[in-house]
Parts: structure tokens; sequence; C-alpha cells
């Protein structure tokens, strides 16, 4: 699988699946830049592991959920490989638990703002370069086996994927015509920062391993895995649609 000379940015990028991903696309090609919004000595982490692989990466410190912030990371991505980015990485995002009665509109509009006004903001961008440019591309969306389950105390994180789920439908019969594909990647349990408190407490793990009729957490290397091949022309009739990549967890009758 190649992706040689394609010039791809991964919101996120310094941790978890957004470096794992970042690390696979420049393994198989790519062009990549690693966006971060906090984690700078992370973000040049991976740069170096990239440019110590003989491969081309730039760190851009961006918040995706800020217009302003966005439109300056595709210009710098666009004058630093040549031409407008042609894979997108929707990747960024975060959660907090809170119980719908005690869910406060900053904690709710904090994560729709991540999750889901940052593909907007980053997607509108990336079709505007590309349409512009009269060229093909490809958006792979981050999403969540919880735009499919429901996950009590994460009402504003299952809202963020579940309205992602029908973004990524929407918009890729839009981009169609441009020759633009848009699907989504929906992880399930992955053993990433975000996860440290769920693997750290065996009891929880143990419980959560149960729902999984594969047994066992998920690797970020095989989120990339699934986000590298979307990304590349061994997926060019799949569009609007998203790919499960949970060992399972959605086929198991306790989690719906």
């Amino acid at each position: 699988m190649s992706l040689a000379g394609r010039r791809a940015i991964v919101t996120g990028a310094a941790t978890g699946i957004g470096r794992a991903t970042a690390l696979r696309l420049a393994a198989d090609g790519a062009h990549v830049v690693v966006n971060y919004r906090g984690s700078e000595a992370e973000a040049h982490e991976v740069v170096a592991l990239v440019r110590d692989a003989g491969g081309r990466a730039l760190a851009v410190q961006a918040d995706v959920s800020q217009e302003a912030d966005v439109v300056e990371l595709f210009d710098r991505a666009a004058d630093a490989f040549g031409g407008p980015a042609d894979l997108l990485v929707n990747n960024a995002g975060i959660e907090s638990e809170h119980p719908l009665l005690e869910l406060e509109l900053a904690d709710w509009q904090q994560v729709l703002d991540v999750n889901l006004t940052g593909p907007f903001l980053c997607s509108r961008a990336f079709a505007r370069g590309l349409v512009a440019a009269g060229a093909p591309g490809v958006i792979v969306n981050v999403s969540s086996v919880h735009e499919e389950i429901p996950w009590p105390g994460f009402a504003h994180y299952c809202a963020s994927k579940g309205g992602l789920k029908l973004f990524t439908g929407t918009i890729a019969r839009e981009l169609a015509p441009q020759g633009i594909r848009v699907a989504s990647v929906a992880p399930g349990a992955i053993r990433t920062p975000i996860n440290q408190e769920l693997i750290d407490d065996p009891g929880k793990r143990a419980e959560v391993e149960k729902q999984i009729p594969w047994g066992r957490m998920g690797e970020p290397e095989e989120i990339a895995a699934a986000i590298a091949w979307l990304g590349s022309d061994e997926a060019s009739y799949v569009t609007g649609t998203t790919l499960f990549v949970d060992g399972g967890m959605t086929q198991y009758p306790g989690v719906t």
C-alpha cells in the first residue's frame, strides 16, 4: 500500500491514535503535518521519528475548533509541501465524564467544539483547497463505537460522534463529484493515553474486555493501519461509510 507523495494533515497527532497514524502514513510515503494543540515536545518527537526514517514532516500548533487556527494550519501545510493537502485525518478529540444532571454548558460546548466543529472547519478548508486546485483527495474522520453505542455519563461525547457520522455521510455525497472521498474509522477500546486510567485498573479493564469478542483492547497501530488503507487507492470505492475497528465490540449484546 503506497501513499508516496501524498500531502497529509493529521490533527491531534502528538499522542495516541494520531501519533500512530502520522508515523504510519509517513512510513507509507506521505508527507505529514503533525498537528497539536498543547503537546509541543511530543509533536516534535513524532516529526523527528519521521525524519529519522527518511520522511518529511512538520509540526504545526493549531486549535481545530478555531477558524483562524485552521486556516493557518492548511496554509502552512500547502507552503511546506508545495500544494494543498490531499489526505486529511480528523483525529483530534476530547472526552469528559459528566452525568446529564451535572453536565454544564461549558463542558458540553468544549467537547462539541473539538469533536464536531473541528472536523467541520478542517474538512471545509481541505475541500476548498482541493476544489480550487482541481485535485482529488480523501478525508478520514476518527469517530468512535459511540456513534452507535450509548454511553451514560458521556452524552456530549456520544452526540459529537453521532453528529460526525451524519456529517461524514453528507459531505461524502457533496464532495463525490469533486473526486473527494470521505469515510470514518470508529475505534473501540484502544490502549491510548486517554484510556490510561482504564488500562491501569485491572478490574475496570477486565469488565471492558468482557464486552469485546476479540478479548482484548486494541492498539493505536491497528487503527492507524485502517486509516492508511482508507486513505489509499486500495479503498478507492469506499466513501460515506464507517469502518468499525473494535474487536467486535459493537456486536456484543451487552453494550447496546
